[in-house]
């Protein structure tokens, strides 16, 4: 992957929102779903050396490096949603620059502890913010990150 024509491309999205956004204003064009989770996963990839699953949709996990599978949330608001708990969790916030800040890197179990013992919501995806991940990070090793 070409890092500098990956940012370049990104931050191209992101002007363009800007130029929608200023000919109709009130109108919001950010990028969401399963564009923001690609750009995540790809720049995961490429940062974290992380290989990619060829199936996107596959459950759960997006990637492995070792003998680690990795579930990779990006989010550009200021919260993620998990269903299940994955073996590791990467959490990326990613900026209109194109570049991206991590959030948590580590064990999915910590995460998970911190959210299944709630009710689970009709739509099986529990809610966690980025500062509670913050608090979280604050306990995990430096062996434990990827």
């Amino acid at each position: 992957m070409d890092k500098t024509m990956f940012q370049k491309l990104l931050k191209t999205i992101y002007e363009s929102v800007d130029e929608l956004e200023t000919m109709f204003p009130g109108r919001h064009f950010t990028p969401d779903g399963h564009l923001v989770g690609s750009l995540g996963e790809a720049l995961a990839s490429f940062h974290y050396g992380i290989v990619l699953f060829e199936n996107a949709a596959t459950q759960v996990h997006d990637g492995v490096k070792e003998d680690t599978k990795i579930q990779i949330k990006t989010t550009q608001g200021d919260r993620i949603s998990i269903s299940s708990e994955p073996d590791h969790l990467l959490v990326l916030k990613l900026k209109r620059d194109g570049s991206f800040d991590e959030k948590y890197n580590g064990p999915g179990s910590l995460v998970w502890s911190e959210v299944s013992h709630k009710k689970r919501p009709k739509n099986g995806q529990y809610q966690i913010s980025l500062s509670s991940l913050s608090r979280l990070m604050e306990k995990v090793e430096p062996s434990q990150k990827v």
